[in-house]
């Protein structure tokens, strides 16, 4: 029995639009970094390890892609320079981050734990990504869901 999906073109398929922003190794390790509030260039080099070129090319893409904005400032008897600030497409990736940070810790972190935890600035607790239906239901297990074409899908021409 085949997949139903097969029955659908992926040509226009939003994670695949994703993925060609997102989907280069150095990225999320910058984005951890711009909401970890380290905005600048020489502080992120320095603090990632990330080559000098290559944190130009991911900035230059996220930047370019609407996911940072270049900010300038000056430090006295210097040049303008430029921090990375998250727009909004930028913050909507937020729950991404802190997915990839929860599966990180469940199986790559080292015996002590994860270096890094995010937490709710009201009442300091753990903050965690869940999964709901429009109705409002928690959705846990991936067999819960059924993966539907939605309303861009296009029928595959075989």
């Amino acid at each position: 029995m085949k997949p139903e999906a097969l029955d659908w073109s992926v040509e226009n398929c939003t994670i695949g639009r994703a993925m060609a922003i997102l989907g280069e190794r150095w990225t999320l390790v910058v984005l951890r970094e711009v909401f970890n509030g380290v905005r600048r260039f020489d502080d992120m080099r320095v603090r990632t390890g990330i080559p000098r070129q290559v944190l130009t090319n991911r900035l230059a893409v996220l930047v370019e892609r609407g996911v940072l904005r270049r900010e300038p400032y000056r430090e006295p008897g210097a040049r303008v320079r430029h921090e990375y600030r998250l727009t909004r497409m930028g913050l909507d990736l937020w729950p991404v981050l802190v997915a990839v940070l929860a599966w990180g810790d469940r199986y790559l972190a080292d015996p002590e734990g994860s270096p890094l935890s995010v937490r709710h600035r009201d009442c300091d607790e753990p903050v965690r990504v869940a999964l709901r239906c429009a109705a409002g239901h928690e959705v846990s297990e991936p067999r819960d869901v059924v993966p539907r074409p939605g309303p861009g899908a296009r029928r595959r021409a075989d």
